[in-house]
This record gives structure tokens, sequence and C-alpha cells, in this order.
């Protein structure tokens, strides 16, 4: 009678850590939900950027830009990228709104064209600006954009890290079936991002190295590089000149900016 009596308070004892035990999709989306919360509450930023394109052939072209970038409460983020040189795409500007349960709006100024056309949801897999980038890797992601699968924990460049994956809710118009994203444990910091097409084919390669921390929370690497296995060419975004909090309002990201922006 004894021994049942220890085998019931050890089994009672186990009870409330059995209850909350995750399975690997509860696991994979607090992850995710931590993650975002780390970065929540940066209000706006703006930032420098060297794009580096490079074809098969390892030739190298590079590009100039500018990004800005607002919290929105309740829905995504909302950014503004615009290109400063080389003079053939100067004056270009990309807007995005990002959210949370609906598609994406992204409109694209032309200057040459002098006109603003709207990028369509069905196209978002598609280049941005013939980097090797798509539409929806330069919006914001939020978390309901995907469901989620922590796979394992390991160690990747020399960091405990976890590793899960997320599926794309808008089946329909994503360029992806999967992708396999490795966070580190201590900062929940994206250090690698493996992105499967339609076909669920290696398409893509993010890595993400040089992180700083401004101002003393927000995490913020120096350089993305973005790979693509396929067609042999890569995309290398340089960043610098971070600042927080600078006072951007609304009427910096509406339609208009994007004509205007300098």
């Amino acid at each position: 009678m004894k021994g049942l009596q220890v085998c019931i308070t050890i089994f009672l004892f186990l009870l409330p850590s059995m209850a909350v035990a995750k399975t690997p999709q509860e696991k994979g989306l607090a992850i995710a939900e931590e993650a975002d919360s780390r970065d929540t509450g940066f209000q706006d930023s703006v930032a420098n950027m060297l794009m580096i394109l490079k074809n098969r052939h390892g030739q190298k072209s590079e590009r100039k830009m500018r990004m800005r970038t607002m919290q929105v409460k309740g829905d995504g983020d909302k950014s503004l990228c615009i290109f400063d040189n080389p003079r053939d795409v100067k004056g270009t500007a990309l807007l995005t709104y990002s959210h949370k349960f609906r598609d994406d709006e992204q409109w694209l100024y032309l200057p040459a064209l002098k006109r603003v056309k709207r990028i369509s949801s069905r196209n978002k897999s598609g280049s941005f600006m013939g980097s090797e980038f798509a539409y929806e890797d330069i919006s914001s992601q939020e978390v309901e954009k995907y469901t989620y699968k922590w796979i394992r924990d390991e160690v990747y460049d020399g960091q405990e890290c976890f590793v899960i994956e997320r599926y794309p809710v808008d089946k329909k118009n994503s360029g992806y079936t999967r992708q396999v994203v490795w966070r580190d444990k201590n900062e929940y910091r994206v250090l690698k991002i493996e992105y499967y097409d339609r076909k669920n084919s290696l398409l893509k390669t993010l890595t993400c190295n040089g992180y700083h921390k401004y101002p003393d929370r927000f995490w913020r690497a120096d350089e993305i590089d973005m790979v693509n296995h396929q067609n042999g060419k890569s995309t290398k975004l340089i960043w610098s000149n971070y600042k927080f909090r600078v006072g951007l309002i609304k009427k910096d990201f509406n339609k208009n900016s994007l004509k205007r922006a300098r």
C-alpha cells in the first residue's frame, strides 16, 4: 500500500508539468510570439541600405536606398523604401502596408513613368527590383501570417538555436510552401531562413550577420544575404545609420509620399 501511495504522489507531482507540455505547433507559435514581443515598441526607424546584386557569373551591381519604418498598433508595420542611385532607379520608391489578418498592400512609384503601380497580392512572390528578395520578403513578417511547428534545437554558427518551420497562411499567393527558421535562444534573433518553393524544393537561403542592439533593446543585423540556389544569383543588404523614434507620422507613409520621397 505504501508503494502505491508513493506512485500516486509522484504522479500528482508530475501532473502540472504534463499539463503544460506543448505540442510542436504550440512551441513553434510560442517562439514566434516571443520574438515578436521583443521587437515591439521601437515606434519608428530610419536607416540607409546598400544592395549588392550578384549574378551567377559573379558580376556585381550596387544600389543605394533609404528605409523608413513605422509600427502600427494592432496591425503590421508601414515601410517606405527609397532608391537614391544609380541614376536609372533614382526616385523609385516602394510603399508597404503590412497587415496581420489580410493581404498586404504595396505600391511602387516609377519616376520614369511618373506613375504609382499597385503590386497585386498575386504578384507578391515576384522579384523586388531584380533582387533575390520577393515582395513578400520585404514586408514585415507578422506572426499571424504563418502557422508554426518547432522541429528541433541545434547549434548554428556557435549559438544554441530553436529551429522552427513556418507555413504561409496565404497558400494561394505565396511563393513558398514553408520556411525553416533558425533563432538564437538568448535573443530570439533570426540567424538563418531556408525558403522552399511551391514544389517543396529548396529555393533560397537567407543569413543575418553582425547584429547590434539599438537603442539598448532592438536587435538589427548589419548584413543580410539572400542566396538563390536555383538560379545561382544572390543579393546582399548592408545596413547603416540606424536611428529610432525620429518622429515619423502617418502622412509620411501615404501614396502621395511616394512621389515626393527625397
